[in-house]
């Protein structure tokens, strides 16, 4: 839904700046998508690689890439309500945000206690690799939202 709503919102953006047209909405579209997917393929690969063993489904890594969009409008919004500065004021609230519920969230599924790493139910990946992801893929998602709202906020 928030998906969704972030090309409608680009749509917005785009026509308040006459420069709306359906193939741009597309390409904004097709982009958004491109990158949730190789987000969650970079996020399986180095799971697999590193041998972490988790709970998370490919469901739940498209959930957890899925929030940014949510940033991303309240980003937009406050570039379209009060210009640059509140693009980058709505930018650095959302992208903290975001990082700490990305840390909070994955590191209950990827990095796992230490007594349970103890009793052989853990993975084999060392429990600093399983951190350094976690906030590997926190500390990206500012950049895809930087990415995708910088050119529709002027």
């Amino acid at each position: 839904m928030a998906f969704i709503t972030y090309i409608l919102l680009a749509g917005i953006a785009l026509g308040i700046q006459k420069r709306f047209s359906p193939e741009v909405l597309g390409l904004c579209a097709s982009t958004a998508l491109v990158w949730v997917v190789i987000e969650v393929l970079v996020m399986l690969l180095s799971l697999y690689l590193l041998t972490v063993h988790s709970d998370l489904s490919t469901f739940d890594l498209i959930a957890y890439s899925g929030y940014k969009y949510v940033g991303m409008i309240f980003t937009m919004l406050c570039g379209l309500l009060f210009g640059s500065d509140g693009y980058f004021v709505g930018l650095a609230w959302s992208s903290c945000a975001l990082m700490f519920f990305i840390v909070r969230s994955l590191k209950m599924k990827i990095v796992p206690s230490l007594s349970s790493d103890s009793m052989g139910t853990g993975s084999s990946a060392k429990p600093h690799f399983r951190l350094y992801i976690t906030i590997a893929t926190a500390v990206f998602q500012p950049v895809i939202i930087y990415w995708l709202t910088s050119h529709l906020v002027r």
